[in-house]
């Protein structure tokens, strides 16, 4: 079966705060197994622990985030994915940032639903790219 969810940045940033009761509660009601981030989610997280001087709280929190949840590699099929979503929602005038666009193809490429609490991609939600805000 196919994990139905890709947490955005962030979302696991929240998560990782611990203080959004109505996050975690929907969080809590998806089975086990069934939410994954993408390897660039990790890539953006680390770089803001660095940014932050590594404080133990954030890196305690985030080891604990990744016991519960997968880290997807981003490869070969969805750099193919990118390059193809990004010239299409370019031609539509929509643009975000390369890390969102990197996120975002990677649930497309693996038909999953992202979840982000990022404005931006309602821009580019529609039949490829499933959004849902938590």
């Amino acid at each position: 079966m196919t994990q139905p969810y890709l947490l955005d940045t962030n979302v696991v940033s929240h998560i990782m705060q611990g203080r959004d009761a109505a996050l975690l509660a929907r969080l809590s009601q998806v089975p086990v197994g069934q939410v994954v981030m993408s390897s660039v989610t990790l890539a953006e997280l680390e770089y803001g622990l660095h940014r932050k001087g590594q404080p133990p709280r954030l890196r305690n929190a985030l080891t604990q985030v990744l016991l519960r949840i997968d880290v997807l590699p981003w490869d070969e099929t969805v750099a193919t994915c990118y390059g193809e979503l990004c010239s299409t929602l370019e031609a539509q005038g929509i643009n975000l940032s390369d890390f969102d666009m990197m996120i975002a193809a990677h649930a497309v490429s693996l038909d999953l639903t992202l979840v982000s609490r990022d404005k931006a991609f309602a821009q580019a939600a529609g039949p490829r790219l499933r959004l849902e805000i938590w």
